[in-house]
């Protein structure tokens, strides 16, 4: 998700990746970095964090004036991302274990599963609404989404390559206003690498406000 070197530390690819999203900073204040520690401290992907920063934004950016950030400071993002820790290490809990043969449990899905399977139920309800679409879920759903990713990095991708390939099915006018929706309130003061991450979280995003599908 972050195009900064493997080598970078979580809280550069926290701070990287929020201040891109949010369109507008060099820096995290003094209480955000704080912030960002902690959570590196909760011994999660960075994806995980992530997640949990960009459904914040998306929330907030339908939202945001012209020329106002979509985030005004990570603190905004604390709610969704301690939601998606949380969720994470509950899912992860337990995963690798034997349990005794006496027990007999349920396996419990990971991380991944849980947003594989969340995100093939939202294909499956947009071929219900959109049926010129249902021809090229079927595909994705047989060969993209054939295979649950086994980490967080790679559920990124298949779901980014997804929306991606959902976008090229639109007729032409719709996908021209897509994307000049995700370019609207694009920031020029920002690096080359900020300008892209900020491009791709904003054409996900409003992929998925024309298809309906935000809570994938």
């Amino acid at each position: 998700m972050s195009l900064l070197p493997e080598s970078a530390s979580f809280e550069e690819l926290v701070q990287d990746y929020y201040l891109a999203v949010r369109g507008a900073g060099l820096m995290l204040s003094a209480l955000d970095t704080q912030l960002v520690t902690a959570w590196a401290q909760e011994g999660v992907p960075f994806e995980v964090v992530a997640r949990g920063i960009s459904r914040s934004a998306e929330k907030a950016l339908w939202d945001a004036r012209p020329g106002e950030p979509v985030l005004r400071s990570l603190r905004a993002c604390r709610r969704q991302v301690e939601t998606e820790i949380r969720k994470y290490r509950d899912l992860s809990a337990g995963q690798g274990e034997e349990a005794a043969p006496e027990v007999k449990k349920k396996p419990s899905r990971s991380w991944e599963e849980v947003r594989h399977a969340r995100l093939c139920t939202a294909l499956r309800a947009l071929t219900e609404r959109e049926s010129t679409l249902a021809p090229r879920v079927h595909r994705l759903l047989d060969t993209v989404l054939a295979s649950v990713p086994r980490e967080p990095a790679a559920m990124d991708q298949q779901e980014a390559w997804t929306l991606l390939v959902l976008l090229r099915a639109l007729p032409f006018t719709e996908r021209r206003t897509v994307w000049r929706e995700a370019r609207t309130g694009e920031q020029q003061l920002m690096t080359a690498r900020a300008r892209r991450v900020s491009r791709r979280f904003r054409l996900q995003a409003a992929v998925r406000r024309r298809l309906d599908m935000k809570e994938t």
